[in-house]
């Protein structure tokens, strides 16, 4: 695992060996990196935005768009092996004035007080066999986090197929092998 482009290129991300964990593939970040950075659809600029990463693992997502000049992330994480690289990869980058981490299970976001930001950009890479996306998505719109015109990018397995909410757009799907990314936003 490496950041693909911006400031820290080339840079190696350590990983736990644990069968739980499961990073984001190269190829596939670069392929988002790329839609993000070129769509004509989405209307989003990387620099200086703040983002939030659930199920953030070793930070692989959040810490490229770090590394492309994102003003903040905020990373959700709450198992430990994957949490103790986040860490580890943060203080590695020299990033942590740039990030915060939030150790706890994202569904407790509805119950948490905590102070979150608006945000551009929200990805959501829950393990495979997580169901309770629609959830999710309606706690991320009942709180206000994403931003007007801001972006969800959510990582499944190809063959799953989520009860999403009614409100909630999928802009364009992007498969690879295994796996998709669904881009959306809200109505």
């Amino acid at each position: 695992m490496r950041i693909i482009a911006g400031n820290f290129k080339g840079k190696k991300l350590l990983t736990p060996n644990d069968k739980f964990t499961r990073p984001l593939r190269d190829v596939v970040k670069e392929s988002i990196f790329n839609i993000l950075q070129h769509s004509k659809i989405l209307k989003i600029n990387l620099i200086n935005s703040n983002v939030l990463d659930l199920f953030s693992g070793v930070g692989t997502f959040g810490l490229e768009c770090l590394s492309r000049n994102s003003k903040h992330v905020t990373f959700f994480e709450n198992h430990f092996p994957a949490l103790k690289m986040l860490k580890k990869n943060i203080k590695n980058l020299n990033c942590s004035t740039k990030s915060k981490i939030v150790e706890r299970d994202i569904f407790s976001l509805n119950k948490l007080n905590l102070v979150l930001e608006n945000y551009e950009l929200i990805f959501l890479d829950p393990p495979f066999k997580e169901l309770r996306i629609r959830i999710l998505l309606n706690i991320i719109q009942n709180k206000k986090i994403l931003k007007k015109n801001g972006v969800i990018l959510i990582h499944r397995e190809s063959k799953t197929l989520d009860e999403l909410p009614d409100n909630f757009t999928v802009l364009f799907t992007k498969k690879y092998g295994r796996s998709k990314i669904l881009f959306g936003k809200f109505d």
